[in-house]
């Protein structure tokens, strides 16, 4: 797999290049260096619900276990609930098996630490290291030494109980509800309807392969039509893992995480609530969600695309509020990652609170004009040093100027080159943003 740990974690196709010996390997160094502090750690693990979570889980467990670690097994559960459950119940380290809102054929390891937050890069290259070496500095533990599993049956109760401790009855709001047939499957429509939401779900019948199969936060089509349909307030969808929310407004139109945290953002604000008036955002969000938050006094940090750094960036500016266009959107008074159902909460809270329709909400930005493609690539790195492509990014950037901007950036998580262009004319954006495709393609031959 070359490097293991991306912006997210440990991914790739389950048995091929994410294995079970990987996974065990992965436990063992995992369980070493995030518990060198603990006498006898207990690792807390949960999965979204991919066919291959069990045989991930049972291999990730037996390479805890073997080097005297307890897990602590918490089933299908949103990655923010597998965080949650770490602090609470002062775990030494969490672990998520999910590929968040990848297809079913993929997986992923990814580690929390005992607070929570996602790992820094030392600390994965430490377990990565340990992971292609040889020499192995645990001990061999035997007898009673040997880690055990410990099941936590509540612990979906636990984490809805949290959820809805952020909020106040949201009786009243009729929602459409996607949960990506993952893990927010049960725990999303439950705790809607526990705050007096009325519920339609959709994809939330996870057979194991049906995850983010035409559905949930990077599908919004059939939501969108589900709206319009039941005449709901509004429609809300995960992802497989539930870090990121997608909504749409009661007119079927996307409301994206660059909307919702404008929303938010400007609703904190008024109440005196969002900490040194300040909001964290990657390079990826829209120029429009810039204008919106400066008019309204609100001071915005930008930092590289993936929650972790949006995370790092909160915690050195002070901010409290912080994400990514995608959905990634961190409520740090909350919780210590992106949370796609307490995002949605608390966008709940604000219609409930104001008594305004979704989109007159997200009408305070205007978003510009925006292309997106993702080229896929042998070679990541070699596409992303091409002397020609940077030579035709840098001529897109002198056409543009000042009206617009340009980025090209890698996946973190797919063999993937992104081109963003963000500018006034949709057809001129696509034209441009192609003739940077093209060369991509080209030397790729």
């Amino acid at each position: 797999m070359g490097k293991l740990f991306g912006t997210d974690g440990v991914r790739g196709v389950a048995n091929k290049e994410l294995t079970p010996d990987l996974a065990f390997r992965l436990g063992q160094a995992g369980a070493y260096v995030l518990s060198k502090e603990h006498p006898h750690p207990r690792i807390v693990i949960g999965k979204d619900t991919r066919i291959s979570g069990d045989m991930l889980e049972a291999a990730l467990i037996a390479g805890i276990c073997s080097v005297g670690a307890d897990v602590l097994r918490v089933g299908v559960l949103p990655t923010p609930g597998i965080a949650y459950l770490t602090r609470t119940l002062k775990a030494s380290a969490g672990v998520v098996i999910s590929a968040s809102h990848n297809p079913v054929q993929d997986n992923g390891i990814k580690f929390f630490s005992s607070t929570g937050y996602k790992l820094p890069d030392a600390v994965e290259e430490e377990i990565e290291d340990l992971v292609h070496s040889h020499e192995k500095p645990w001990a061999i533990p035997v007898g009673s030494e040997i880690g055990r599993v410990i099941e936590i049956q509540d612990a979906q109760r636990r984490y809805m109980d949290f959820l809805k401790g952020t909020v106040g009855s949201l009786a009243g709001i009729k929602v459409v509800y996607d949960g990506s047939n993952g893990a927010a499957s049960h725990v999303g429509p439950q705790v809607l309807r526990e705050l007096g939401v009325e519920v339609i779900p959709l994809s939330v019948t996870p057979d194991g392969i049906n995850i983010n199969a035409g559905c949930g936060s990077t599908h919004p089509e059939v939501l969108q039509q589900a709206v319009i349909e039941h005449k709901a307030d509004l429609g809300l969808a995960n992802d497989g893992d539930a870090d990121r929310l997608i909504a749409v407004d009661e007119n079927g139109e996307i409301v994206d995480g660059d909307f919702i945290m404008v929303i938010c953002a400007l609703a904190l604000k008024a109440k005196g609530q969002l900490m040194g008036d300040s909001v964290v955002v990657t390079v990826m969000s829209n120029l429009g969600l810039h204008i919106a938050l400066k008019e309204a006094g609100i001071r915005v940090y930008e930092t590289q695309v993936g929650d972790r750094y949006v995370m790092e960036e909160l915690l050195k500016t002070g901010a409290r509020l912080g994400g990514e266009q995608s959905g990634h959107i961190i409520f740090l008074d909350h919780n210590t990652t992106g949370d796609g159902l307490l995002t949605a909460l608390q966008l709940l809270a604000v219609l409930k609170e104001q008594g305004k329709p979704i989109s007159k909400l997200a009408a305070k930005m205007q978003r510009l004009p925006q292309v997106l493609i993702n080229v896929r690539v042998k070679d990541k790195k070699k596409a992303m040093e091409n002397p020609y492509v940077f030579q035709k990014v840098e001529e897109v950037k002198r056409f543009l100027g000042e009206r617009g901007r340009v980025l090209v950036r890698s996946s973190g998580t797919e063999s993937l080159v992104r081109v963003m262009v963000e500018g006034q004319d949709h057809e001129q954006l696509m034209g441009l943003a192609q003739s940077v495709v093209d060369i991509i393609k080209r030397e790729e031959l």
